[in-house]
């Protein structure tokens, strides 16, 4: 979904909410014996003052995480790709049969990321074993090798410690493309939304335009930050959107 798409989505989002607020507002005014409601307005703050400032908290809270999440995974990406190019360099070093295997693994497995996994990590499915069946032979090659010489045994040590961080590396990416806002946390976010919504509707005053005003861009800064949470849960997909740039990066250096 490009990020076009996604901002008339959310537009959509935003305006509907709004809408539906404002309209809910004003059948509550004029369905109330007493216009204005003014003697609601003390009671009433004082519990949307707790309800809201502990939904704010929340909110922030969620979004600030999710923000250091997309950066972090990222940068376990980078770490990922550069890991596995460090392995293939330190390759080179061993025996010439070996270093071009190593080199071959190295572009499949590039390959399946790009090509295969981003794709299911994207959509939210299960990444397939392909990859990490790569890595195993990578290892297996680099562990059989033999060396005849200080420095080939220092470079195979290498390669089998930069695998070894691509192999770190890769559980924590598919780790971030699965771990998302958990249901217990979505429900308070929706319910406490809800609540801070609802109390406004009974704030009372002489102008029931100015009512409707309020309580719309309520809920419309609600509906932005609940899309924007949305949109931010898998770094991999929606507003956040992580391509697989580094890898093609180490493609290129690869090849």
């Amino acid at each position: 979904m490009d990020r076009v798409h996604i901002y008339l989505i959310g537009a959509a989002w935003v305006v509907g909410v709004a809408l539906l607020a404002g309209l809910a507002a004003h059948v509550t005014r004029r369905f109330t014996e007493k216009e204005g409601r003014a003697e609601n307005n003390e009671s009433a703050g004082q519990v949307f003052t707790i309800v809201g400032g502990l939904h704010a908290v929340l909110i922030a809270f969620v979004l600030i995480g999710l923000f250091d999440s997309v950066g972090a995974a990222r940068d376990t990406s980078y770490q990922e790709a550069n890991s596995l190019v460090a392995t293939v360099w330190a390759g080179d070093e061993l025996p010439a049969e070996t270093g071009a295997r190593i080199r071959e693994l190295a572009m499949s497995y590039t390959h399946q990321v790009i090509n295969t996994e981003w794709s299911q990590m994207s959509s939210g499915a299960p990444v397939n074993t392909a990859g990490w069946n790569t890595i195993i032979e990578m290892q297996k090659t680099i562990s059989d090798t033999k060396t005849t010489s200080l420095w080939e045994d220092g470079r195979k040590a290498e390669a089998s410690n930069q695998l070894l961080s691509v192999y770190d590396n890769r559980q924590q990416r598919l780790n971030d493309a699965t771990s998302g806002v958990s249901a217990v946390i979505w429900f308070a976010l929706v319910i406490g939304s809800l609540l801070s919504l609802g109390l406004p509707l009974l704030f009372g005053g002489p102008k029931v335009r100015a009512h409707i005003v309020i309580v719309s861009t309520m809920a419309a800064t609600l509906a932005v930050l609940l899309f924007a949470i949305y949109q931010l849960q898998n770094p991999f997909a929606g507003g956040a959107s992580i391509g697989p740039d580094a890898f093609r990066s180490a493609l290129g250096r690869l090849q």
